[in-house]
């Protein structure tokens, strides 16, 4: 055998064992893509509506809360993410729009994000401590803390602060069970902040 035919028979050799290597890697886990679900959670439409227009600014939050992985703390302080299993999009735009829809079916105020830079009377900024599930006596449960400030757009000044905890058990400790979970504890957080809105925007009212 020549020279030159030692050499591709090497090539080829090493070209196929590389092939029947690839065979042998294992497939990557496919991701699944949650979106928060849509309850049948009441709003309030008797509200008598304001006179200002709100805009709600994304949430700031921590790095491993920032993004579209679903968090979770089995437990203590050991925070982790479910594997195979992603949001739709990032955790503090997800609370954020719902947050908007919130205001926006109950027709409380003229409603906007950062996103839109309409003019707005009043803004809503916030800082998300906690969207995760945690096992409570070995059950999940959904955790939301927020901490909220709502600000007149005109002087920068903040009209009020608070605190928002909201802790909702699952039904199950199925993905499914605790991302409906989720849900109805972003509607209980929504329908709390609301409310709050629209008690200190009503004792400031528009000049």
């Amino acid at each position: 055998m020549s020279r030159i035919a030692q050499i591709r028979s090497f090539a080829l050799a090493t070209l196929l064992g590389a092939l029947s290597a690839c065979t042998l890697l294992p497939e990557a886990e496919p991701i699944r893509v949650y979106l928060l679900p849509i309850t049948d959670a009441p709003t309030n439409q008797s509200a008598t509506p304001l006179q200002q227009a709100l805009r709600i600014h994304t949430p700031h939050a921590s790095r491993i809360l920032a993004g579209p992985r679903i968090a979770v703390v089995p437990d203590g302080n050991q925070i982790s993410s479910y594997q195979g299993a992603r949001w739709g999009d990032a955790a503090p735009t997800l609370l954020r729009d719902r947050l908007i829809e919130q205001f926006r079916q109950s027709g409380t105020t003229p409603v906007s994000s950062e996103d839109s830079n309409l003019f707005a009377e009043l803004e809503l900024f916030s800082d998300l401590r906690a969207f995760q599930s945690e096992y409570i006596d070995g059950r999940p449960h959904v955790r939301i803390r927020l901490d909220a400030q709502l600000a007149s757009t005109a002087d920068q000044r903040i009209l009020a602060s608070r605190r928002f905890d909201i802790l909702q058990p699952a039904h199950s400790p199925q993905l499914e069970s605790v991302v409906d979970a989720f849900a109805q504890a972003s509607d209980e957080l929504s329908q709390q902040l609301q409310g709050w809105v629209v008690a200190v925007a009503k004792s400031h009212p528009a000049q």
